[in-house]
């Protein structure tokens, strides 16, 4: 019998439930499903995660550090603020195109019935998203491409774009792409 190293089982139980959130269907994830689909018993998955809710904050915390780290490696990249504004809003759709499961987690679809901290957490998630649109776009004003009056109303649009793009991704069963057509919606909102 192969043993597994510390961690491991913990990271086979998150990808299992990242691959079953990518069911189209939505159907609520029970942990013996979970279970069942890592052939490891309900007390297995309570070993690594004290609860549900603690599964579903080891995705979060997976979005939040790889999405942040992706924010924190253009901006350092690219210093022309609307070329951030730009990658910043490919990157995030891209994000969820790579990772289906995942986008339900970042629209809190399948957060519904789970505790309310989770919400309350992809709440502050968004929030962070739209800071991060309003840094890039200070920049811009900085470097006068775009006047100062106009970047919490931006922010805000980019923001309600790209998780209106999410909810679509998922409500089509992951068929709608979102970044279908990306590169001319975004020359339309940054004119």
């Amino acid at each position: 019998m192969a043993t597994t190293k510390p961690g491991e089982r913990k990271l086979q139980i998150l990808q299992a439930l990242a691959a079953m959130l990518e069911n189209p269907k939505g159907e609520k994830i029970t942990t013996a499903a979970l279970a069942a689909k890592i052939a490891v018993s309900e007390a297995a998955l309570y070993r690594h995660f004290a609860s549900k809710a603690q599964m579903f904050e080891g995705l979060i915390e997976f979005i939040e550090s790889s999405v942040f780290g992706l924010i924190n490696q253009i901006c350092q990249q690219q210093e022309d603020g609307l070329s951030q504004v730009q990658a910043i809003t490919l990157m995030l759709l891209n994000f969820a195109e790579r990772n289906p499961g995942m986008t339900r987690v970042l629209i809190g679809e399948v957060l519904v019935n789970e505790d309310e901290r989770l919400q309350l957490r992809m709440n502050q998630f968004i929030e962070r998203i739209e800071l991060a649109f309003k840094q890039a776009l200070r920049q811009g004003v900085a470097q006068g491409q775009l006047p100062e009056n106009e970047v919490s109303g931006r922010a805000s649009l980019l923001s309600s774009f790209v998780v209106g793009r999410w909810h679509r991704f998922a409500k089509t069963g992951f068929k709608s792409l979102p970044g279908e057509q990306a590169a001319l919606h975004l020359a339309l909102l940054l004119r």
